[in-house]
């Protein structure tokens, strides 16, 4: 785990990866959102129509959705609650991974038990906690320390961690691989 690549310490490679993106870069997101919901009389009442959709993103697979049942909506589609939080659990382990992988920490599994909490009041609605927490298994126990460091600089590059306006929170767990 002490080699080098291209005359960099290992253990340093993840700092150079980061110095060769340009901070500055803008990354564009395309889809579409196409309400399925009609039964036949629109909106003309609020219980007259249902609020599925489907998104749909060039070259993947169409996802149902729907809001969520407190709302409306089919529980038994996603919906953009869900998604949203999904997508923070989502960022934070491939960047977690990632990190693993540049630092010679070897993750042989990775579960993440997630919650969240959403405030409704007067204003609308936000979330206002995210708790992450993964169960990682690794291949060694002298891994483990590291591993744990490793959550806190995900959180820091996780691309969508970093836009929300409340900290994410962590809570790992470690296994060690067939012990």
């Amino acid at each position: 785990m002490n080699g080098c690549a291209n005359g960099i310490p290992e253990k340093f490679q993840i700092y150079f990866f980061l110095a060769l993106i340009d901070m500055s870069t803008q990354h564009h997101y395309n889809l579409t959102v196409q309400w399925t919901g009609n039964n036949g009389t629109g909106t003309s009442a609020y219980k007259a129509y249902e609020r599925s959709h489907t998104i749909l993103i060039e070259n993947k697979m169409p996802i149902a959705a729907s809001s969520d049942p407190v709302f409306r909506g089919d529980k038994q589609k996603h919906n953009p609650e869900d998604l949203f939080v999904a997508s923070v659990s989502s960022c934070h382990m491939l960047w977690y991974l990632h990190l693993c992988a540049v630092a010679g920490v070897v993750v042989t599994d990775y579960v993440d038990t997630v919650s969240a909490t959403m405030l409704e009041d007067s204003n609308g609605g936000r979330f206002t906690e995210i708790i992450l927490s993964p169960l990682v298994t690794l291949a060694s126990v002298s891994m483990k320390e590291q591993a744990m460091a490793l959550h806190k600089k995900a959180n820091e590059l996780c691309y969508i961690a970093n836009s929300l306006n409340f900290p994410v929170q962590h809570q790992p767990r470690f296994e060690i691989a067939g012990g």
